[in-house]
């Protein structure tokens, strides 16, 4: 990473968090709710979709859990990440229905708690939510600086993969949309789409 798009990264991420932790808890079930209509009504992938992973919001993150509601109810089979491996981790994910245990992984986040038989791969599934904290018009994300999403779909970037590639949205606030465009690392994984409370943005 150059040293400058390292710093400007961090910055950015630490004045984005910050903000989103003024968000109230209305104006996180509010805000979710609109993201859920931008998707379902507005998003063919979404319609095709089988396999639909989520992930669980935590300060201030957008509530997928609509989505995730309403894809049990039209029959799409729902996941949650679920961190594998040693440092630097990646992510597979579990089937999740509500009533299913969870367990705290290390960061104190709530994820299924199943078997290893259970875990599928990220290409197994056909759209996956992604938190946001940052992102451009052409899909470039920030994170929270894990590199847990990049690194579990780095095959994405392999010219010789040839199977399933999985659609990647960000959920995120319209506050979180860059002015410009960021800078792309090399190991940056783009988002094919974005949803906020007021907009669905698809990328080239």
């Amino acid at each position: 990473m150059h040293p400058c798009n390292m710093l400007f990264k961090q910055e950015i991420r630490k004045q984005s968090i910050m903000r989103r932790q003024k968000v109230t808890h209305i104006e996180v079930q509010e805000a979710s709710l609109s993201v859920f209509y931008q998707v379902a009504t507005k998003l063919p992938a979404y319609d095709n979709a089988n396999r639909i992973a989520g992930y669980w919001a935590c300060n201030g993150e957008i509530n997928m859990m609509p989505i995730l509601e309403n894809s049990w109810k039209t029959g799409k089979e729902a996941y949650l990440p679920v961190i594998v491996g040693c440092p630097p981790f990646s992510l597979k994910f579990a089937p999740y229905k509500p009533g299913l245990p969870l367990k705290l992984n290390k960061f104190n986040i709530p994820e299924p708690d199943t078997g290893e038989v259970y875990l599928v791969d990220p290409n197994q599934l056909d759209l996956i939510l992604v938190p946001l904290v940052y992102f451009d018009v052409h899909g470039t994300r920030i994170g929270m600086g894990g590199g847990f999403y990049d690194r579990s779909f780095s095959f994405l970037y392999n010219s010789a993969y040839s199977g399933k590639k999985p659609f990647l949205l960000g959920l995120g606030y319209e506050f979180q949309k860059a002015p410009e465009l960021l800078m792309r690392d090399d190991w940056d994984v783009p988002l094919n789409a974005a949803a906020t409370e007021t907009s669905l943005y698809i990328f080239s």
